[in-house]
């Protein structure tokens, strides 16, 4: 029976444990160039420090106005590789595999001076009116996610993670109730996200991995539920996406159904989705208790877990966690002194 602190594969991806620091934006770019600096590489790198087994880089977008602010970090030029690659190779330093989400935040980008989506239809009231996008931007977008992706492979990833959840880009497209297009891209809800799962997949080494972020449920008012994803997913998943990370939400104001607020509740989204589909899952979403995270783990409900919160406040989340579920994480040998 695996548990919290057992190994992990998948095709050439191989983790030390069940453990996956979630992508949490930090909005500290300081030039607005997308490029991370010493407070990224400090973050990331002490996480590896702390026994994470796959670090999950935060958001990062293929254009410009692609970003949710002009602070997030950015992979739409080859001049960002040397500053994701000084991290990622320090990562590996200690034993952690590393990969970048990358993204497009579509109406939700909120320094853009018009944001693009599918439809003109606001993220909530007094939001910019976003431009519907024309199919050959649509194309061109495609390839820009093609060329991060390059990018990051070449900045020496283990994996790559596409941002299709939290009312993003990709979520906006198979989203019913945000997606109003009456073209191709409309009749297929599915169609955008699956082109730029092909597009990613067509630059990444064979045996990497390709991961998925999807919200299972939406809480506005006519929000698609778990059926719709599933249906979503399965699309994805003949498109090429080897893993997906369970998440809720974020596409608009909730409604009448609130997401939930207490330990573990996303955990059954993630669970319904490896069981519909065969496939390994993420659970994500207030997992922070050891115990919990282990348990989620042992019961079969998903293969990894990640912790988002919990690491900010401790970075060395993985190393207590593992300790305390009866596992074996050594520390550096720096540290070894202290436990």
């Amino acid at each position: 029976m695996p548990h919290l602190h057992s190994p992990f594969q998948l095709k050439r991806l191989e983790l030390k444990n069940r453990i996956v620091m979630a992508p949490m934006c930090q909005y500290s770019v300081e030039a607005k160039d997308g490029k991370p600096n010493d407070w990224h590489f400090v973050h990331y790198v002490s996480r590896a420090v702390g026994g994470t087994g796959l670090i999950l880089m935060e958001m990062t977008d293929v254009e410009p106005d692609g970003r949710i602010t002009d602070y997030d970090l950015g992979l739409w030029s080859d001049e960002h590789i040397p500053a994701f690659r000084r991290i990622i190779d320090e990562v590996h330093t200690y034993g952690a595999k590393i990969g970048i989400q990358i993204a497009h935040a579509g109406r939700k980008a909120e320094d853009a001076a018009v944001p693009v989506g599918p439809s003109d239809i606001p993220f909530q009231p007094g939001a910019k009116r976003p431009r519907p996008l024309t199919v050959p931007e649509i194309e061109a977008l495609v390839g820009r996610f093609r060329d991060a992706a390059r990018r990051a492979v070449e900045a020496g990833v283990d994996t790559l993670e596409i941002h299709g959840a939290h009312g993003y880009l990709v979520h906006q497209f198979h989203s019913p109730g945000i997606n109003n297009r009456s073209d191709e891209y409309g009749r297929d809800l599915a169609k955008f996200g699956s082109e730029v799962v092909r597009a990613v997949k067509s630059v990444m080494p064979d045996g990497m991995p390709l991961i998925m972020r999807v919200s299972a449920v939406e809480y506005m008012d006519g929000g698609y539920d778990l059926e719709h994803s599933i249906g979503i997913c399965r699309r994805y998943l003949e498109a090429g996406v080897d893993l997906f990370h369970i998440s809720s939400g974020g596409e608009g104001p909730a409604g009448q159904r609130k997401p939930g607020n207490y330990p573990g509740y996303q955990v059954p989204f993630a669970r319904a989705v490896k069981q519909a589909l065969g496939v390994p899952v993420i659970a994500v979403g207030m997992l922070d208790d050891a115990k919990l995270a282990d348990a989620t783990i042992a019961n079969g409900d998903a293969d990894l877990v990640a912790v988002a919160r919990g690491m900010l406040r401790d970075p060395y989340w993985a190393i207590h966690a593992v300790r305390e579920t009866g596992g074996e994480n050594r520390p550096p040998r720096q540290y070894e002194r202290a436990y």
